[in-house]
């Protein structure tokens, strides 16, 4: 399988670059202790990543994918998160086997690179900066910098804008439907990570032009484009 080779690669954060879900159930589980309520623990809130950090709590409180907990409850537990997430942001998050190598490739290739994420920038440059790979995009685009996340295409349309190359010259590197959705209303390519967070559903089942198992099989799929 092989795609059309772009001039530009957007890569996602979460459940593709960075496997952050052992700090965020710290989180999630120390701010659930000072709530008097059970811990839901690690495989849960695997489940339940990859809408930003309000989502994620709104997830726990209710311990389910849908739904919303009480807004007095929720307002007093988000704060308690945050702080806690500021505090324990890196420590026990890693890069993905192949990443650093697939970088290593996608930079001496010449592509341009940026990061689109639906964390926030107060999460996400401290998280990059902490794994080494910071300085590796030209342009970083967070869940808060625009008025629009994804599955909008705003956050691809603005960094093909940024770093002045033709949607149809870019491709988006992630691991969930909303990053599939994103793609296609961008006019971007798409290829997902088998391996990230996507609510338990099989990424095949979102269509995209490639799925990959790690970052190291790009070059042979983009080089036979």
């Amino acid at each position: 399988m092989s795609i059309q080779k772009p001039k530009m690669i957007l890569i996602d954060v979460d459940g593709t670059l960075v496997d952050s879900v052992p700090d965020l159930a710290y989180c999630v589980d120390e701010m659930m202790k000072q709530l008097d309520m059970p811990v839901r623990g690690e495989g849960r809130v695997r489940h339940w990543v990859g809408n930003g950090v309000e989502r994620l709590v709104r997830r726990a409180l209710i311990d389910q994918l849908d739904g919303e907990p009480d807004e007095a409850l929720f307002e007093k537990a988000y704060p308690i998160f945050l702080d806690l997430y500021d505090k324990n942001n890196s420590g026990r998050s890693s890069l993905y086997p192949g990443v650093t190598e697939g970088l290593d490739y996608m930079q001496a290739a010449g592509y341009k690179l940026g990061c689109v994420t639906n964390k926030a920038a107060q999460f996400t440059i401290p998280i990059l900066k902490a794994l080494g790979i910071h300085d590796r995009f030209e342009s970083i685009i967070c869940g808060d910098t625009l008025p629009k996340k994804k599955p909008d295409p705003l956050p691809l349309i603005h960094s093909a804008e940024l770093l002045g190359v033709k949607p149809e010259n870019s491709l988006m590197l992630g691991d969930s439907m909303s990053d599939v959705k994103a793609a296609r209303a961008a006019g971007f390519s798409i290829v997902c990570m088998s391996y990230g967070y996507n609510h338990g559903v099989d990424i095949h089942d979102s269509d995209p032009d490639a799925v990959i198992d790690s970052m190291i099989e790009l070059e042979g799929l983009l080089e036979g484009a």
